[in-house]
């Protein structure tokens, strides 16, 4: 899936709050109402949501420490349209980091905060690695990989943590091979992944594993550029040669391998608590057809939509949109969990997951437009090998302490759970 907007604002903010000379411990870093896109009960958006959705199409959000307007969307159409809007919105940040703090433009690359004709280029190299023809010489692959985390998971015995064995390791592996990278780079990586997406450890802890996760890149890249492997990274740098630059190259792959890994591993955990609802849920992914599975994989896509923030959109100039004036500069975020649970998207009751759903529009859990995930088709062929193989191996699989109980991330970019104790 999608690299996200990481910890943008709050390295922003962290930026302007130590030039001012404001102690950081001091300061309460996310307002209540600022959190409001971010947070969830169990695996729902909060019913706040659906009241802003309903009150309007935009939201102004209460941003601290910048000089920017922060405008939310909630509904479906408006989050369409935004997204699809290559003319009026610039996903560029570099603007805003300056070199005076944590982050300076020099950080910031890859797919997601480019704009034509660079993005289009940068594009342009990694999409054919993600046509159904190239990705279907991964399925072997990934298939081996579940059976050996299946086999790990049994293993361990019951009670036994589906999270650690087969969640994340199983897409974290799979990106790894996509990409080419070393099995030296994967424990490094592997613990970065959530700490930078999440939003509850403030702008500099997220910034922080954002700045040490690129380091990994850049010195992947250049043991590549020695000696390019068989991965996407290898490829790249024998097609591109020079003509990209190691900067260029990291961000791809930071891209690439931040929105495959853990948005994915997400996607698998919390895909399984909704499926353990109802046996006869279970029992259609583990019996299915590819078919059945496949519609039931996208349900759960819109009804998680772990993705929770699309890439933020710049306004490049003032205008009226949704009966508001935006200022040139002022941000747009889409809530794409907020758009999903809108009928428009989901057509009748939208709050609830349903396996037979013939949705009224396709989902925005990959985003949409340009910018729209490149990884999408990689992230639905992962779960639809992980999910019905983990059912068949273990056809009485349950939750090992009730639902509610379990610890879902508060305030994450991508959300999740980083355990889920299981019996089989």
């Amino acid at each position: 899936m999608r690299a996200l907007v990481g910890g943008w604002i709050g390295r922003v903010a962290v930026r302007r709050i130590r030039r001012k000379g404001i102690d950081l411990s001091r300061v309460a870093f996310i307002p209540e109402p600022t959190k409001v896109p971010l947070l969830r009960i169990g695996t729902d958006p909060i019913p706040r949501i659906a009241e802003l959705r309903r009150s309007g199409p935009l939201y102004r959000l209460p941003v601290p420490f910048v000089d920017f307007r922060v405008w939310l969307m909630t509904g479906y159409e408006e989050s369409r349209t935004v997204l699809t809007d290559r003319d009026s919105y610039s996903n560029d940040i570099r603007h805003l980091f300056t070199g005076d703090g944590p982050a300076t433009s020099d950080d910031i690359g890859g797919l997601g905060f480019t704009d034509p004709p660079l993005h289009t280029q940068l594009r342009k190299m990694v999409t054919p690695e993600f046509t159904m023809r190239r990705l279907a010489r991964l399925v072997p692959i990934i298939e081996e990989i579940v059976e050996v985390q299946l086999n790990q998971m049994e293993a361990m015995g019951s009670p036994v943590d589906l999270a650690k064995h087969v969640a994340f390791p199983v897409p974290f592996q799979t990106i790894c091979a996509l990409l080419g990278l070393d099995y030296e780079d994967r424990d490094g990586f592997a613990k970065l992944g959530s700490a930078r997406f999440d939003a509850a450890l403030g702008g500099a802890a997220a910034f922080g594993a954002v700045s040490e996760q690129r380091e990994f890149l850049f010195d992947a890249v250049a043991r590549q550029r020695l000696a390019p492997g068989p991965g996407l990274l290898g490829q790249i740098i024998r097609e591109q040669g020079d003509t990209i630059s190691d900067f260029d190259l990291a961000g791809l792959a930071d891209g690439i391998f931040t929105g495959g890994y853990e948005t994915t591993a997400g996607m698998i955990a919390l895909g399984t608590i909704v499926l353990l609802r109802d046996p006869e849920h279970a029992a259609l992914v583990r019996d299915g057809s590819p078919e059945e599975v496949s519609r039931v994989v996208d349900e759960l896509l819109r009804y998680l939509s772990v993705v929770q923030l699309a890439f933020p959109r710049f306004a490049k100039q003032d205008m009226e949109i949704f009966g508001q004036r935006i200022q040139k500069g002022d941000v747009l975020l889409a809530s794409l969990s907020g758009a999903n649970r809108d009928a428009m998207a989901a057509g009748e009751d939208p709050e609830h997951f349903d396996p037979f759903r013939v949705p009224k529009n396709a989902h925005l859990a990959f985003g949409h437009g340009i910018h729209r995930c490149i990884g999408a088709e990689l992230a639905k062929i992962e779960l639809r090998i992980a999910l019905p193989r983990l059912l068949r191996r273990f056809p009485d699989l349950a939750l090992a302490k009730p639902e509610e109980e379990l610890d879902f991330r508060r305030l994450s970019i991508v959300y999740g759970v980083d355990e889920l104790p299981v019996f089989f």
